[in-house]
């Protein structure tokens, strides 16, 4: 999921010099992992019969917080929200989290089944809101493990492959009515989610021109941006030690952008808004050639965000195995959140209930997908033995 900051000094550089792009790095290497770094190790040490909890890790989630933790029994794991890794104002509800969780649940389920595993899910009831106790952790799910007849599907094939592209997709590529219906089918039968595809060009330029201004209103924001900018990781030595959040890497910039990242001064704080903003309308919005929105029936009803991440992770699973780049652009979902919680007018949920055009579903992930120029890097992960805990274990 989950985030999309790569505004960084790679950037500011690259677009003041207009210089071209030579290739510091080939597209292979850069489809696989940008760097040596220790903090890419679950990518490279994953295999098929790796621990469950290794291909959960590997999912997407909002700004590489990885906010999980896992308890292993013979039978069962259960999956606890790390309550320590939210984002703040940026999501005050603590809706991206349990996204991200879903996220984690649907690679765990795909891993259970190949090996020889059938998972049935029982997710946490209530609702999804800030932390009101000083419990770090949080009982999510719980997963009864049972055996069966092993099957390794293509979407547990493509965990391994999965990777944001913040990148420019291409714009004289479009993607067939073939190409989304297979997509669509990733629904199931849940009736609790519902996807949306934004293909008419007069819906596109809505979405465009409300994103616009969603990430106008959280740059204005100081406490919602100040709360994104502390997870942004810009040097190799950041994701050493963290091996978490976005980084230089994986922002969608060019591979000589990459390159003047590391050996030019930072620029200012409002110098990196300035081109997050650029880089969200002239590159991301400008070259999605479909922007899709997962919604539910209630926004902050904590199975039905999980289950929205659940559908999330399943669709670039697919996305991958068909060679589409896909991105989380959820700037008008958190604005929701704001001012709901500022309490101020909700513009932006009208806006987006306008978009849907159904007043019993509920916008809570927005995003985009097209044919990717350049491959996707991966982004840093912890380990294994770091998000798994005896702490908090429900009995």
């Amino acid at each position: 999921m989950i985030s999309r900051r790569g505004f960084t000094r790679a950037g500011i550089a690259g677009a003041a010099l207009g210089l071209g792009v030579p290739p510091f790095r080939s597209a292979a290497a850069a489809a696989e992992l940008p760097t040596s770094s220790d903090a890419y190790r679950p990518w490279r040490d994953w295999r098929p019969d790796v621990p469950l909890v290794h291909s959960a890790i590997l999912a997407a989630n909002a700004h590489d917080t990885q906010p999980w933790q896992f308890c292993s029994t013979p039978d069962r794991i259960d999956l606890l929200a790390d309550e320590s890794r939210n984002l703040g104002a940026m999501d005050p509800f603590r809706r991206e989290m349990h996204i991200s969780l879903g996220c984690a649940l649907e690679n765990l389920a795909l891993a259970a089944r190949a090996q020889g595993l059938a998972a049935d899910i029982a997710m946490e009831p209530g609702v999804v809101t800030p932390n009101a106790s000083d419990k770090k952790l949080r009982h999510a799910a719980r997963v009864m493990l049972s055996k069966v007849a092993p099957e390794i599907t293509p979407l547990f094939e493509a965990i391994p492959r999965r990777h944001t592209n913040r990148g420019s997709y291409d714009r004289d590529r479009p993607v067939s009515a073939d190409t989304l219906d297979t997509l669509r089918r990733q629904v199931g039968a849940d009736d609790t989610v519902r996807l949306i595809l934004l293909v008419e060009d007069a819906q596109r330029r809505d979405f465009a021109t409300a994103t616009i201004a969603a990430t106008q209103a959280i740059i204005a924001d100081k406490e919602m941006i100040g709360d994104s900018d502390s997870w942004f990781r810009g040097s190799d030595a950041e994701i050493d030690k963290h091996r978490d959040g976005p980084t230089i890497y994986a922002a969608g910039l060019s591979p000589f952008r990459e390159f003047m990242a590391g050996i030019l001064p930072a620029p200012s704080a409002d110098q990196n808004h300035d081109y997050w903003l650029g880089l969200t309308r002239d590159t991301q919005l400008a070259t999605g050639s479909v922007f899709g929105l997962i919604a539910v029936r209630d926004l902050y009803d904590r199975p039905q965000s999980m289950r929205a991440g659940r559908l999330w992770q399943r669709l670039h699973l697919q996305g991958t195995l068909l060679g589409l780049g896909m991105q989380p652009l959820n700037q008008l979902p958190e604005m929701v959140d704001r001012e709901r919680q500022t309490g101020k007018p909700a513009g932006t949920a009208n806006t987006l209930a306008n978009l849907v055009g159904d007043a019993d579903w509920h916008p809570t992930f927005a995003f985009r997908l097209g044919w990717p120029v350049r491959p996707a890097p991966a982004s840093p992960r912890r380990t294994l033995e770091s998000v798994t805990t005896t702490d908090g274990c429900p009995a």
